[in-house]
């Protein structure tokens, strides 16, 4: 049933869809045999992302002894990854933290990357979170992007091709000289108003150099 589940959602790649009755029809039974299982949607999402937490917890598992560095790399880059594959992940706020058992393999494998290198468990707890806050928020901005793209039948170059002529008309560079120095540069850099492989992939990195620097001091 949460396999049914997550099968619909990724193809769906929105939450908001998922219904009992979608997924006892991809089972090909009543939707009141589901309710044996499990209380409600909200308690069949919580299964979801825990079953989907076994596929980050793999990738954990592989993580070597190449310093802490590379583990707070391999962190993000397992959490970005799941987010691109179950964007669905995204929409997934139950308030409190999730309580099943790869949820909390999970949580476990990322904080025994930072553990013994001088910061506080406290601390320990805060850079994982850190890291989780920085990529959810990179990836959301990278999913919602993609959606406006689908539903709008135009890329983003498409997009400024349309909109530049107008821009032009009203943008004035001589008022907003950094603005319009800075902007030109990322956009000829990324191609479009912004690239959430660079902003990831920068970010991770001043994480690390940040918690580096609290090591340190």
């Amino acid at each position: 049933m949460v396999a049914a589940a997550i099968g619909i959602a990724d193809a769906d790649r929105d939450l908001t869809p998922l219904s009992m009755r979608r997924v006892a029809e991809s089972l090909d039974v009543g939707t009141m045999s589901l309710y044996t299982y499990v209380a409600s949607r909200a308690e069949l999402v919580e299964a979801m992302l825990d079953s989907v937490s076994r596929e980050a917890v793999a990738e954990l598992e592989k993580i070597g002894t190449d310093g802490w560095q590379e583990g707070l790399r391999r962190v993000a880059a397992g959490n970005w990854h799941l987010y691109l594959r179950h964007p669905w992940l995204l929409q997934v706020f139950t308030g409190r933290p999730g309580l099943g058992p790869n949820v909390i393999a999970r949580y476990d494998l990322e904080l025994r990357v930072v553990d013994g290198i001088g910061l506080t468990d406290v601390e320990m707890d805060a850079a994982i979170t850190l890291v989780h806050t920085h990529v959810e928020g990179v990836a959301r901005r990278k999913i919602e992007a993609e959606r406006v793209v689908r539903r709008t039948g135009m890329t983003d170059a498409q997009w400024w091709e349309k909109t530049a002529p107008a821009l032009a008309k009203v943008f004035d560079a001589a008022r907003f000289p950094v603005a319009a120095r800075v902007g030109q540069a990322a956009g000829e850099e990324h191609q479009a108003a912004h690239r959430p492989e660079h902003e990831y992939a920068f970010g991770v990195e001043r994480l690390i150099e940040g918690i580096a620097a609290l090591v340190r001091r």
